[in-house]
């Protein structure tokens, strides 16, 4: 098991058929104690009392509340002691035009997907820099790379394309503290946020374009996670890793 002893925390994983719910199974396999965050408490306590083992926990929060996110940090150090590693995993999307983004999409897509980022990263961080190092893995897109995506408006590129900027920032500056810090940019996932909006005549538009001839799974992704998490990936920091079948190669 990769991650015996460790603590891991992972931001937006009460969803069933989520990237961080499968993270957070994934994680529990392999003897993390797992603290899930998410805007829906409920959702995120039955999200932990579900993983194997014991001692996980489920927690509400709001990660555009810079408050919010200092209570669960808060909450965390109570529990276990501080985290080993943060999933910074929460993320939403519109899917509209350039000249239809109002002030208010603009500000929500890019404070849950970017700002949400900074605020977990700087209540974890000091506990981390206390134990010694950790490991942050920050969830992008491939939309920030190409220039868009099929769910996914030109806020949400940019405000993925900001993640990828941030992460290789906090990499440099933390990795002295031994804090290592990577990006995940998916490609089209099989989730509830893709539930129900991909018609057949688009499934097969979209698989001519992706060499692995499949869209993706949530545990696709979870695996890179993992991977990131565990001292496997000990000398990687500042990288962007893809996990889209080969949608984007580059």
């Amino acid at each position: 098991m990769l991650l015996t002893g460790k603590t891991a925390v992972i931001s937006g994983a009460a969803s069933q058929r989520g990237i961080g719910r499968a993270t957070a199974e994934l994680f529990a396999e392999h003897g993390a104690r797992v603290a899930i965050l998410d805007l829906d408490e409920a959702g995120a306590k039955e999200a932990a009392a579900s993983l194997r083992g014991e001692g996980h926990m489920g927690l509400a929060c709001d990660v555009t509340s810079k408050a919010s996110c200092e209570a669960a940090a808060k909450a965390v150090s109570q529990a276990f002691g501080g985290a080993d590693i943060l999933i910074n995993n929460a993320g939403i999307t519109q899917p509209v035009k350039t000249l239809d983004i109002s002030e208010a999409d603009w500000h929500r897509i890019v404070d849950v997907n970017m700002t949400g980022i900074l605020f977990l990263s700087q209540v974890f961080i000091p506990g981390m820099k206390a134990k010694g190092g950790g490991s942050i893995a920050c969830m992008s897109s491939v939309s920030a790379q190409r220039g868009g995506g099929i769910f996914g408006g030109p806020h949400y590129s940019a405000a993925k394309a900001g993640v990828l900027g941030l992460a290789k920032a906090m990499a440099r500056e933390f990795g002295p503290d031994g804090i290592r810090v990577n990006s995940v940019t998916p490609g089209l996932i099989q989730t509830d946020i893709t539930g129900g909006k991909l018609t057949p005549e688009m499934r097969t538009d979209i698989l001519k374009g992706i060499p692995l001839a499949r869209l993706g799974d949530a545990v696709d992704v979870a695996r890179i996670y993992l991977f990131l998490a565990s001292d496997l990936s000990s000398y990687v920091t500042g990288a962007t890793i893809d996990v889209n079948g080969g949608m984007l190669i580059h």
